[in-house]
């Protein structure tokens, strides 16, 4: 139990220290562009009296070690100032995307592991045959495909001549289960072909190893079924780190959806930050920036404490010295 908590303690550090580096990071690129950043806001046709005020809002005209001492005081407090374009605060602008990149983000996982399972299973069943080719090759094509061409193929193949989904926007959930399903499956879709790739090879990895263990084969030794020996206990030892990597590939989403929600005009979390880049918006660039890192390294934070609990051998390698 002690040792758990120390090795969390540590992994809860480490969070820590990336989110203070990526706060420095980000603040100090948006402040190395030439010109001002209130010039770099306000554009070149700004007049002095426009720069000064809005360096005076910014908190542009303090020091730059204030300026940053300021900043983090304010993320502390969930504070991430206000959007020069919109006028609102950047806090309450990204949780009005964040449901949007939350669902998109989630759909695509929950396509990927459905596809992943059972090739996977079929892949490991038949290695080296037919399904086991056929599999990974149809997901390497998948894969290779830029995730942008690939929404514009299926808008033009759903969308466009079998009208089957919309090509653009979101419907939430509270105007409708199946209304929200079609307008978030396509890009969903998408998404979800370039993340399926990894799971199943190493789902079929798994499964392979699980499959050559001692009391696997004991179990066809003893006559049990094949499908039981293949569902009941390679795959249940073989899920842990598929789903790992399904947490980790979930916090890449979060913040790598925004050429996918840019084609389906999507008002996500991607979407909001690439708005910012165009209109110079520097608070909401920043905000998005911090808020989507500090979201990717609390998912990775908690699948890694979450496979290593269910892994206490990896747990216990890793304290050992070297």
């Amino acid at each position: 139990m002690f040792s758990m908590l120390n090795y969390t303690i540590k992994r809860i550090y480490a969070a820590l220290l990336v989110l203070l580096a990526v706060t420095a990071i980000t603040f100090f690129t948006l402040r190395s562009f030439a010109g001002s950043a209130a010039m770099l806001s306000l554009g070149t046709d700004a007049s002095t009296e426009q720069l000064r005020q809005l360096e005076r809002q910014l908190g542009l005209d303090l020091p730059w070690y204030l300026q940053y001492l300021h900043w983090l005081r304010s993320l502390l407090r969930f504070d991430l100032g206000s959007s020069l374009l919109y006028g609102e605060k950047v806090r309450t602008l990204i949780l009005q995307r964040l449901p949007v990149t939350l669902s998109l983000s989630a759909c695509s996982m929950l396509m990927s592991l459905s596809l992943a399972l059972p090739l996977g299973i079929a892949a490991a069943a038949g290695k080296n045959r037919l399904p086991d080719i056929l599999s990974r090759s149809l997901l390497q094509l998948g894969s290779a495909i830029p995730a942008f061409w690939l929404s514009l193929l299926l808008i033009l193949f759903f969308s466009l001549r079998r009208k089957c989904f919309p090509a653009s926007g979101f419907t939430p959930l509270s105007a409708g289960f199946l209304p929200y399903l079609r307008s978030i499956f396509l890009p969903s879709l998408a998404l979800s072909l370039a993340e399926t790739a990894p799971l199943l090879r190493l789902l079929r990895t798994s499964m392979l190893h699980a499959l050559s263990e001692d009391y696997i084969v004991m179990a066809r030794v003893q006559g049990l079924p094949a499908h039981k020996i293949y569902l009941k206990y390679a795959l249940r030892s073989s899920l842990t780190a598929p789903l790992s990597m399904a947490g980790i590939q979930f916090a890449k989403l979060l913040g790598g959806t925004t050429v996918v929600e840019s084609v389906f005009a999507l008002p996500g979390l991607g979407r909001l930050l690439l708005i910012a880049v165009e209109q110079r918006d520097l608070p909401l660039l920043q905000g998005c920036v911090v808020f989507i890192t500090a979201a990717v390294v609390l998912c990775t934070l908690l699948v890694d404490l979450l496979g290593t609990a269910l892994h206490p051998r990896t747990r216990l390698t890793e304290e050992l010295p070297s």
